[in-house]
C-alpha cells in the first residue's frame, strides 16, 4: 500500500513539473522588451495545455495553446517605455519574470571588436572603462544581455544567455561597443535601453549566416561538408560556415527588437570583393528572420591597423568594400573608425567613439534627431581638372572639414598605374576636394586611406571621418 502511494505521489510530482512553463534563457528577470509593439514571447509547456500570460502593465490576458510538442508562441502588446513590470506565465503553475523594462532593444553581433568587454582584454584596455564600471548604478535603466558562445551543426532554439542590470559587474562583462551605443541612446532618449550581445572573436561573416542561405547563394565558395559528415574542421571549428548562426543567432531571431548593430570584417579582410556580396545577403537573412524588411542595420567599418601583407593595402580595400555595401542595403548606415585605430593593436581602446557613432546613426535615422550629420562622407566620383582631380562626395549640407589647409593621405596615379602621395583641399561648395601632386598632372585614379595603416585627415562638420576610398579596382 505504501509503495502504491509513493508511486502515485511521484507521478503527481512529475505531472506538476511538466505543467510548469519553460522559458528560453533570453526571457529572464531584468530583460527589456521593445516598446509599443506586439513583442514575441515563446517557450514550452505541457502538450496541448493552455498558457495564460499576464502583465502588470495591462489588464488584458494573453492565452495560447501549446502544440503537441509542448511548444507555444505568443505576442503581447507593449506600452510606451517604462517599468519595472512583471510578466507571469501559467499553464497550471506560475512562472514570473521580475524587474522587466519596456524600452528600445538592439541586437549586437560580430567578432572580437564587438565582443571586447568593458573590462578589456589582457594587455588591451578600454579607454575610460574603469571609471564607467565603478560608477555603474542600477538606477541607470540600461540592461545588458550576453549570449554564451555556442557553435552547432543544427539550428538551436535555445542559447544560454544572461540579462544584467547596470551594475559594476554587469557593465564590466558587457561588450564595450554595445555599452557605449546603449549609453548614448539612453543619455539622449532618457528611456530604458536593452542590448543583446551575440559575438565571437576571430569569426568570419559566413559563420553567422544560415546554412540554407550559404547553400543557396554561395555553395561553390564555401566548404559545407561538415553538415554532411558531422565532423568539425580540425582548425578553428567555430569559424565554419553557418555554425554560429545555428548556435547563437537563430535562437534570437524571434526576439522583437528595434535594430541590429554589427562590428565584423577583419577576418574577411583578404576577401573584400566577396564581402560586398556576403554582407547584403547577411542583412537580408536577418530581416527575413526577424520579419522586418526595414529593420535598421548599422555596422562599423574596420579600423586601420598595421597588418602585414605584401602590399600593405588589404585593410584599406576592405574599408572601401564595406562602404560600397551602403548602396546595396536599404536602411543601413556605417560608423567610420578611420580616426580611432591603433598602429600595433587590432583591438583599439577607443570604443566610445565607435559606440557613439553607431548611436548617432540610430538617433538620426530612427529617433528623429536628424539635425546632425551622422553619416560619413562617401566618395562619389572625380573629374580631371588642370593639374589635379576634383573629387565629389556624398555629404551633408554642412560639407567637409577642415577648410583652408592642405590635407594628407591621398594618392594619385596616371595611366602607368603608379601612385604618388598627393594633397587634398576642401574646394568650392565644401562637397568637393581638389587633390593634386606634381608627379601626376593627368590623374586617372584617386585614392584615400588605401593602406593597412593610415591617418584620417578629412571629416564632415560633425566630426565623422570620410570613408577611405579608391576610384579604381586595381590590385
Amino acid at each position: 500500500m505504501n509503495r502504491i502511494l509513493l508511486i502515485c505521489l511521484l507521478l503527481l510530482g512529475s505531472s506538476v513539473m511538466q505543467a510548469k512553463v519553460e522559458l528560453p534563457p533570453i526571457f529572464a528577470d531584468n530583460m527589456v522588451l521593445q516598446q509599443q509593439t506586439d513583442a514575441a514571447l515563446w517557450g514550452k509547456a505541457k502538450p496541448q495545455s493552455k498558457v495564460v500570460i499576464t502583465t502588470t502593465w495591462s489588464k488584458v490576458k494573453t492565452v495560447v495553446i501549446a502544440d503537441s510538442d509542448g511548444k507555444w508562441f505568443a505576442r503581447v502588446s507593449t506600452p510606451v517605455a517604462g517599468g519595472p513590470y512583471k510578466i507571469t506565465f501559467s499553464d497550471g503553475e506560475k512562472v514570473t519574470l521580475n524587474n522587466v523594462l519596456i524600452g528600445e532593444v538592439w541586437i549586437c553581433s560580430g567578432q572580437s571588436n564587438m565582443e571586447m568587454p568593458m573590462k578589456g582584454y589582457p594587455g588591451q584596455p578600454i579607454a575610460g572603462g574603469t571609471e564607467l564600471i565603478l560608477k555603474a548604478n542600477p538606477s541607470t535603466l540600461i540592461r545588458l544581455c550576453n549570449l554564451e558562445r555556442v557553435k552547432s551543426f543544427d539550428s538551436q532554439d535555445i542559447c544560454p544567455a544572461t540579462w544584467c542590470e547596470h551594475t559594476p559587474k554587469g557593465v564590466s562583462e558587457t561588450s564595450a561597443t554595445a555599452y557605449f551605443f546603449a549609453k548614448m541612446l539612453y543619455d539622449v532618449l532618457q528611456i530604458p535601453i536593452g542590448v543583446i550581445n551575440a559575438s565571437w572573436g576571430g569569426t568570419p561573416i559566413e559563420a553567422w549566416m544560415s546554412p540554407e542561405i550559404l547553400k543557396k547563394e554561395f555553395a561553390t565558395e564555401f566548404n559545407l561538408s561538415h553538415y554532411d559528415t558531422r565532423v568539425w574542421p580540425e582548425s578553428h571549428p567555430y569559424k565554419a560556415p553557418g555554425v554560429l548562426y545555428n548556435g547563437m543567432l537563430h535562437s534570437l531571431a524571434k526576439y522583437t527588437a528595434k535594430g541590429f548593430i554589427w562590428y565584423q570584417g577583419c577576418t574577411n579582410r583578404g576577401r573584400y570583393e566577396q564581402y560586398k556580396r556576403l554582407q547584403p545577403a547577411f542583412v537580408q537573412m536577418l530581416r527575413d528572420d526577424w520579419g522586418n524588411q526595414e529593420m535598421p542595420f548599422y555596422f562599423t567599418q574596420i579600423a586601420p591597423y598595421q597588418n602585414r601583407d605584401p602590399k600593405g593595402r588589404k585593410s584599406g580595400y576592405m574599408m572601401w568594400a564595406q562602404a560600397q555595401t551602403l548602396d546595396m542595403i536599404p536602411h543601413s548606415g556605417m560608423a567610420t573608425t578611420h580616426d580611432c585605430g591603433e598602429l600595433a593593436c587590432i583591438h583599439p581602446a577607443d570604443k566610445k567613439t565607435v559606440g557613439s557613432r553607431l548611436a548617432y546613426l540610430a538617433l538620426a535615422h530612427d529617433y528623429g534627431y536628424d539635425l546632425i550629420d551622422a553619416d560619413p562622407p562617401i566618395y562619389e566620383s572625380f573629374t580631371v581638372v588642370e593639374g589635379g582631380a576634383l573629387v565629389k562626395f556624398k555629404v551633408g549640407p554642412m560639407g567637409l572639414s577642415p577648410i583652408n589647409m592642405e590635407l594628407e593621405g591621398f594618392e594619385l596615379a596616371g595611366e602607368d598605374g603608379v601612385f604618388y602621395p598627393a594633397l587634398g583641399r576642401v574646394h568650392g561648395d565644401k562637397k568637393h576636394l581638389l587633390v593634386r601632386c606634381p608627379e601626376v598632372p593627368n590623374p586617372v585614379s584617386v585614392r584615400y586611406g588605401m593602406r593597412n595603416w593610415s591617418v584620417a585627415t578629412v571629416f564632415n562638420c560633425n566630426g565623422i571621418p570620410v570613408s577611405p576610398f579608391r576610384s579604381d579596382n586595381w590590385e
